[in-house]
Protein backbone atom coordinates (compact mmCIF):
# COMPACT_ATOMS: atom_id res chain seq x y z
CA UNK A 1 0.00 0.00 0.00
CA UNK A 2 2.78 2.16 -0.47
CA UNK A 3 1.19 3.55 -3.53
CA UNK A 4 -1.43 5.20 -1.24
CA UNK A 5 1.30 7.42 0.13
CA UNK A 6 2.01 8.76 -3.37
CA UNK A 7 0.30 12.17 -3.92
CA UNK A 8 0.06 11.72 -7.71
CA UNK A 9 -2.14 8.66 -7.18
CA UNK A 10 -4.51 10.68 -5.03
CA UNK A 11 -4.63 13.42 -7.63
CA UNK A 12 -5.42 10.79 -10.30
CA UNK A 13 -8.12 9.20 -8.09
CA UNK A 14 -9.61 12.67 -7.41
CA UNK A 15 -9.52 13.46 -11.12
CA UNK A 16 -11.27 10.20 -12.02
CA UNK A 17 -13.88 10.83 -9.33
CA UNK A 18 -14.37 14.38 -10.58
CA UNK A 19 -14.90 13.12 -14.14
CA UNK A 20 -17.28 10.46 -12.81
CA UNK A 21 -19.32 13.08 -10.96
CA UNK A 22 -19.46 15.21 -14.09
CA UNK A 23 -20.69 12.21 -16.09
CA UNK A 24 -23.20 11.32 -13.38
CA UNK A 25 -24.57 14.90 -13.23
CA UNK A 26 -24.70 15.00 -17.05
CA UNK A 27 -22.43 17.97 -17.61
CA UNK A 28 -21.15 16.56 -20.91
CA UNK A 29 -24.71 16.10 -22.22
CA UNK A 30 -25.57 19.66 -21.18
CA UNK A 31 -22.37 20.95 -22.73
CA UNK A 32 -23.07 19.01 -25.95
CA UNK A 33 -26.68 20.28 -25.92
CA UNK A 34 -25.48 23.89 -25.43
CA UNK A 35 -23.03 23.52 -28.31
CA UNK A 36 -25.73 21.95 -30.52
CA UNK A 37 -28.15 24.77 -29.62
CA UNK A 38 -25.49 27.34 -30.45
CA UNK A 39 -24.74 25.62 -33.76
CA UNK A 40 -28.48 25.56 -34.57
CA UNK A 41 -28.76 29.26 -33.71
CA UNK A 42 -25.77 30.10 -35.92
CA UNK A 43 -27.24 27.97 -38.76
CA UNK A 44 -30.60 29.78 -38.40
CA UNK A 45 -28.84 33.15 -38.53
CA UNK A 46 -26.89 32.04 -41.62
CA UNK A 47 -30.12 30.87 -43.28
CA UNK A 48 -31.82 34.17 -42.42
CA UNK A 49 -28.82 36.13 -43.73
CA UNK A 50 -28.88 34.10 -46.98
CA UNK A 51 -32.63 34.73 -47.32
CA UNK A 52 -32.16 38.46 -46.67
CA UNK A 53 -29.33 38.58 -49.21
CA UNK A 54 -31.52 36.91 -51.84
CA UNK A 55 -34.37 39.29 -51.01
CA UNK A 56 -31.99 42.25 -51.27
CA UNK A 57 -30.76 40.97 -54.64
CA UNK A 58 -34.38 40.74 -55.87
CA UNK A 59 -35.13 44.26 -54.62
CA UNK A 60 -31.92 45.55 -56.24
CA UNK A 61 -32.85 43.91 -59.54
CA UNK A 62 -36.36 45.41 -59.33
CA UNK A 63 -34.99 48.89 -58.64
CA UNK A 64 -32.47 48.59 -61.47
CA UNK A 65 -35.29 47.56 -63.83
CA UNK A 66 -37.42 50.47 -62.63
CA UNK A 67 -34.46 52.84 -63.00
CA UNK A 68 -33.92 51.68 -66.59
CA UNK A 69 -37.62 52.10 -67.33
CA UNK A 70 -37.52 55.58 -65.78
CA UNK A 71 -34.46 56.47 -67.88
CA UNK A 72 -36.21 55.29 -71.05
CA UNK A 73 -39.34 57.23 -70.08
CA UNK A 74 -37.25 60.32 -69.31
CA UNK A 75 -35.55 60.05 -72.71
CA UNK A 76 -38.95 59.73 -74.38
CA UNK A 77 -40.20 62.78 -72.48
CA UNK A 78 -37.11 64.78 -73.47
CA UNK A 79 -37.48 63.70 -77.10
CA UNK A 80 -41.17 64.63 -77.02
CA UNK A 81 -40.39 67.98 -75.45
CA UNK A 82 -37.73 68.69 -78.08
CA UNK A 83 -40.13 67.76 -80.87
CA UNK A 84 -42.84 69.93 -79.31
CA UNK A 85 -40.39 72.83 -78.94
CA UNK A 86 -39.32 72.50 -82.57
CA UNK A 87 -42.94 72.35 -83.70
CA UNK A 88 -43.77 75.40 -81.61
CA UNK A 89 -40.73 77.24 -83.00
CA UNK A 90 -41.80 76.48 -86.58
CA UNK A 91 -45.37 77.48 -85.75
CA UNK A 92 -44.19 80.71 -84.08
CA UNK A 93 -41.96 81.51 -87.06
CA UNK A 94 -44.88 80.98 -89.44
CA UNK A 95 -47.13 83.19 -87.29
CA UNK A 96 -44.48 85.90 -87.13
CA UNK A 97 -43.99 85.76 -90.90
CA UNK A 98 -47.76 85.93 -91.39
CA UNK A 99 -47.99 88.84 -88.94
CA UNK A 100 -45.18 90.72 -90.69
CA UNK A 101 -46.74 90.06 -94.10
CA UNK A 102 -50.15 91.24 -92.85
CA UNK A 103 -48.62 94.37 -91.27
CA UNK A 104 -46.63 95.08 -94.44
CA UNK A 105 -49.78 94.73 -96.57
CA UNK A 106 -51.70 97.01 -94.18
CA UNK A 107 -48.89 99.57 -94.32
CA UNK A 108 -48.78 99.37 -98.12
CA UNK A 109 -52.57 99.78 -98.24
CA UNK A 110 -52.41 102.80 -95.94
CA UNK A 111 -49.59 104.28 -98.03
CA UNK A 112 -51.61 103.74 -101.22
CA UNK A 113 -54.66 105.33 -99.60
CA UNK A 114 -52.55 108.24 -98.38
CA UNK A 115 -51.08 108.67 -101.88
CA UNK A 116 -54.56 108.56 -103.41
CA UNK A 117 -55.85 111.04 -100.83
CA UNK A 118 -52.85 113.30 -101.40
CA UNK A 119 -53.38 113.15 -105.19
CA UNK A 120 -57.08 113.91 -104.73
CA UNK A 121 -56.25 116.79 -102.40
CA UNK A 122 -53.70 118.13 -104.91
CA UNK A 123 -56.26 117.82 -107.73
CA UNK A 124 -58.91 119.55 -105.62
CA UNK A 125 -56.50 122.32 -104.69
CA UNK A 126 -55.41 122.67 -108.34
CA UNK A 127 -59.06 122.73 -109.46
CA UNK A 128 -59.88 125.33 -106.84
CA UNK A 129 -56.88 127.40 -107.92
CA UNK A 130 -57.86 127.03 -111.59
CA UNK A 131 -61.46 128.04 -110.83
CA UNK A 132 -60.27 131.03 -108.87
CA UNK A 133 -57.82 132.01 -111.63
CA UNK A 134 -60.45 131.54 -114.32
CA UNK A 135 -62.93 133.55 -112.31
CA UNK A 136 -60.44 136.34 -111.86
CA UNK A 137 -59.50 136.38 -115.54
CA UNK A 138 -63.06 136.20 -116.79
CA UNK A 139 -64.21 138.87 -114.37
CA UNK A 140 -61.49 141.20 -115.53
CA UNK A 141 -62.08 140.66 -119.27
CA UNK A 142 -65.87 140.45 -119.55
CA UNK A 143 -68.49 142.98 -118.39
CA UNK A 144 -72.26 143.09 -118.06
CA UNK A 145 -75.09 140.51 -117.63
CA UNK A 146 -73.79 138.28 -120.37
CA UNK A 147 -70.43 138.32 -118.67
CA UNK A 148 -71.97 137.10 -115.36
CA UNK A 149 -73.72 134.21 -117.11
CA UNK A 150 -70.60 133.23 -119.00
CA UNK A 151 -68.49 133.45 -115.85
CA UNK A 152 -70.92 131.29 -113.86
CA UNK A 153 -71.14 128.70 -116.66
CA UNK A 154 -67.36 128.66 -117.15
CA UNK A 155 -66.68 128.26 -113.46
CA UNK A 156 -69.16 125.39 -113.27
CA UNK A 157 -67.60 123.67 -116.32
CA UNK A 158 -64.08 124.01 -114.89
CA UNK A 159 -65.21 122.56 -111.58
CA UNK A 160 -66.85 119.55 -113.27
CA UNK A 161 -63.82 118.84 -115.45
CA UNK A 162 -61.21 119.18 -112.70
CA UNK A 163 -63.06 117.18 -110.07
Amino acid sequence: MSFLNNPEIWVAIAFVMFIGILVYVGVFRKLAKALDDRAARIQAELDEARMLREEAAKVLAEYQRKRQEAEVEAQEIVAGAKAEAERMAVEAKAKIEEFVARRTKMAETKIAQAEAQAAADVRAAAAEAAVTAAETILTAETKGALAGQLIAKGIEDVRKKLN
